[in-house]
């Protein structure tokens, strides 16, 4: 089973076999999906399928043009649940796992958001 969903901007997001896989494209959708207020840094996965606050997850994550995919566990710490005020998208917030494999997640994401993270435009999460 695959569940194909998109979260704008130039980003996917599939689920085979209980690993969710994010394709993100372009910078301001990298931005509407990191969440950097969690412990670790985390990322918002839009998906329709029903999840819990704690479940563990694992995500294969390709970032912008970069064939290399980031393989990083995490759980879930936030659920946008259907039909939500305000148009935001059904998913999840999961936080990186705090190893080494969260860590790279982390600072490759914010590598390439550099200076974006200051913004205070509104993302997924917030």
């Amino acid at each position: 089973m695959a569940e194909n969903t998109g979260i704008g901007g130039g980003a996917t997001a599939a689920m085979r076999s209980g690993v969710l896989s994010l394709n993100i494209r372009e910078r301001t959708a990298l931005y509407a999906a990191y969440i950097p207020w969690v412990e670790g840094g985390g990322i918002f996965i839009p998906t329709t399928r029903a999840y819990k606050l704690g479940d563990e997850v694992f995500m294969l994550l390709t970032l912008m043009d970069d064939p290399n995919r980031v393989a990083v566990q995490g759980k879930v710490v936030w659920i946008t649940p259907p039909g939500i005020q305000g148009a935001r998208a059904q998913g999840i917030g999961v936080q990186f796992t705090r190893d080494d494999t969260g860590r790279a997640a982390k600072g490759k994401i914010e590598s390439i958001l550099g200076g974006l993270l200051a913004s205070s435009r509104p993302t997924h999460t917030m």
